[in-house]
């Protein structure tokens, strides 16, 4: 009976509040299942430790009023992962809790929430009471765990007894003293005060469709978590006193997220919140991708709102050079209200690019007026040692029927080998790419009238290979569509890259390591496309992006022409990505990264903001490796992989493991650390990092 006590946070009469904890400490050390995860420091702390400190938090609220005379109550109760609970002050329980409250109301014939909490918020362009915590209420611990809190703040006596409130109390547990990271947790709570059920909500984006690319949406330090807290401060009744910005949640999100690609931004404008400068933003997928946020398969109640409740203020975010009062850059001219948006603007017309909300955010490439491409390749013959592969291959359109090659803009087969690791093979004197041959077929293929073709390469499988081989395709075309209209327009569009992998001394054929998946990728990027629409699956990416290549063939005719002089930039895949994505954080360490692209383009990543957000609501927070990696690839380590070359690093060429861990910890104390770890019989990093060693790789990125 006592322990089933202390799980429903109740101590029963006569029990002290010291042996109830005992109590409730065992019940945690013996839980079949640990609350922590890989990313918990928690999950690496010795027993005697998350025994007597129980991180975590949760918040739970049960109930909440407003009475009669307006006055706001919510009862909640704290506790920690598996349910034991919380002392606020932290008196009885380890790590004092800060807890806020916020209370607002959906009216019936609004959208959105008006504030009953809050605050007179001082800045340049003035003072603006704005919505946000309630300060001076009054707090009631009820039983262990379990509290009432009473706002200062009331509604009005005349307050809509029938409408939606929403009460959220969220919170921080304070464990920095213990070694272990803050905790932080938010809840909120949907009631009508009058007894009837909750029918009307406010629900139009979910918290998981910002997770695919923050990992963990969070604010302001972390505490304020979920789109469901957001959206009950981030009313049209708040102002940003610094800027005079709103920061209303609809014109907010969406500036902020379209950042450098605004008009206003590109007319050599900024947009900044407070003190943050949202200007250099670049939102990792085509800024015209609406669903990537407003996602059709997330179960928000309000996810056709983008669809169906057009308004001059959250189209006018985005499209920030229009002027809805006089109708400047306005097809449909001046609009005194937006009573009338939707008659133009209706969710999806007849054609794509009309005016339509979604024939006017459609992706030139994925236009439903294309006729497609596949390219699949069927078969690799000649595919032994100091042979010339033979490809069978067919190239149709989405319908699948046969295409010719006169109606390709391009098609190329890569080779390289051994998928063992990739980089190392020469294809010729005559070949200039370090580890693959690329060669088109544009031209030398053959076809049939069913769109089967076949290809010979010029060059052949080395002599003395061994192993498996791969050979890609990549190949793209050109349409034009709605010729002859006002809205002619000519679209250039490839097609998805095919691997396939053979044997080239009939040895078993292992194709290479899967470290990332491309779903990964497109979780944030939705449809990865790069180099001209030709690449697209990251199992082709890694066969040109190997150990050994650089981009060495583009820096002489590199538009900056300081670039050229400069030693190449390596570009193995795994350290360019980790690069890539690392970004603004290579300024601390005292790096950067800038890669020479084709006609000499400077590709500078050390701008790149990381979306994933820190537990205190930082972006740029690459430590959860999953979210890229698959299998947990990020814990086997490339022990006694091609060495990938850096000509601009301190260590040329580096070590396998160190290539890829370099490409995040880019300072030359990490540098020193990897060369101090590495000697004549190769890197003695799994020692320390990896299986059950001290610094495991989960261990050295848990976050939390």
């Amino acid at each position: 009976m006592l322990l089933k006590n202390k799980l429903t946070g109740m101590f029963p009469a006569g029990t002290s509040k010291v042996g109830a904890l005992f109590v409730a400490a065992i019940a945690l050390t013996g839980a079949a299942v640990s609350p922590y995860g890989l990313h918990d420091r928690a999950a690496y702390a010795t027993q005697a430790i998350i025994d007597f400190l129980r991180p975590g938090l949760k918040i739970q609220i049960e109930s909440a009023a407003v009475a009669d005379d307006g006055t706001i109550s919510v009862t909640y109760f704290v506790s920690d992962p598996v349910g034991l609970p919380l002392d606020i002050p932290g008196v009885y329980t380890p790590g004092p809790l800060n807890v806020s409250y916020v209370a607002a109301w959906l009216p019936a014939d609004k959208d959105q929430y008006v504030a009953y909490t809050t605050r007179v918020q001082t800045g340049e362009k003035g003072s603006f009471t704005n919505a946000g915590p309630d300060t001076g209420g009054v707090l009631t611990l009820i039983d262990s765990g379990r509290y009432r809190y009473t706002f200062a703040a009331k509604a009005p006596v005349n307050f809509d007894k029938t409408a939606t409130h929403t009460v959220a109390v969220y919170a921080s547990r304070v464990m920095t003293e213990f070694g272990i990271p803050d905790n932080y947790a938010s809840a909120t709570f949907n009631f009508v005060p009058a007894g009837a059920k909750v029918t009307k909500v406010r629900e139009v984006v979910k918290t998981a469709s910002c997770n695919a690319c923050h990992d963990q949406l969070s604010a302001h330090d972390g505490r304020r978590r979920g789109v469901e807290l957001c959206v009950l401060c981030h009313t049209p009744q708040s102002t940003d006193p610094v800027t005079g910005n709103t920061v209303d949640f609809n014109v907010m999100l969406h500036k902020l997220h379209a950042g450098k690609d605004l008009p206003s931004v590109k007319a050599g404008g900024t947009y900044i919140i407070h003190d943050s400068d949202f200007s250099t933003v670049a939102f990792p997928a085509d800024v015209r991708r609406c669903e990537t946020c407003h996602d059709q398969k997330s179960g928000a109640a309000q996810a056709k709102n983008y669809l169906t409740k057009p308004t001059a203020a959250t189209c006018g975010a985005c499209h920030d050079d229009v002027n809805f009062a006089t109708g400047k850059n306005h097809v449909g001219g001046l609009q005194l209200s937006d009573s009338q948006c939707a008659n133009c603007h209706i969710p999806q017309g007849e054609i794509d690019f009309d005016a339509s909300i979604k024939g006017g955010h459609v992706i030139p490439t994925e236009s439903s007026l294309l006729t497609g491409l596949q390219v699949g390749i069927a078969n690799v013959a000649n595919n032994s040692a100091g042979q010339k592969p033979v490809v069978t291959f067919s190239i149709k359109d989405a319908t699948g029927s046969p295409l010719t090659l006169r109606q390709l803009a391009g098609l190329s087969f890569v080779m390289a080998g051994p998928t063992s690791d990739y980089g190392s093979t020469s294809f010729g004197a005559d070949v200039t790419t370090p580890g693959y041959v690329s060669e088109s077929a544009l031209t030398a293929g053959a076809c049939g009238t069913d769109g089967t073709c076949n290809y010979t390469f010029n060059h052949a499988i080395p002599a003395g290979a061994t192993g498996t081989f791969a050979i890609g395709v990549e190949s793209r075309r050109s349409e034009t569509v709605l010729p002859g209209t006002t809205s002619q327009r000519t679209i250039q569009y490839g097609a998805k890259n095919q691997v396939t992998y053979f044997s080239v001394d009939g040895s078993a054929v292992v194709p290479r390591r899967k470290v990332v998946d491309i779903a990964n990728c497109n979780k944030c990027h939705v449809a990865l496309s790069l180099h001209g629409t030709l690449r697209n699956q990251t199992e082709y990416c890694v066969l040109c992006h190997n150990p050994s290549n650089t981009d060495i063939a583009r820096r002489p005719v590199a538009v900056v022409t300081a670039e050229r002089t400069k030693p190449p930039q390596g570009i193995n895949f795994n350290f360019l990505v980790h690069r890539i994505h690392t970004g603004e954080n290579l300024a601390d360490l005292g790096s950067a990264y800038t890669v020479i692209g084709f006609g000499g383009s400077q590709n500078d990543f050390s701008d790149t903001h990381f979306p994933a957000m820190s537990p205190t609501g930082a972006t740029d927070d690459t430590r959860n490796c999953a979210m890229c990696h698959v299998g947990g690839s990020e814990q086997k380590l490339p022990l006694d992989k091609n060495p990938p070359l850096d000509p601009q690093g301190p260590v040329n060429p580096t070590t396998a493991i160190a290539g890829a861990c370099s490409g995040c910890h880019a300072d030359r104390a990490s540098a020193a650390h990897f060369l101090a770890n590495t000697g004549p019989l190769g890197e003695s990093c799994t020692v320390c990092h990896a299986g059950k060693a001290e610094f495991t790789i989960p261990k050295v990125h848990a976050q939390y």
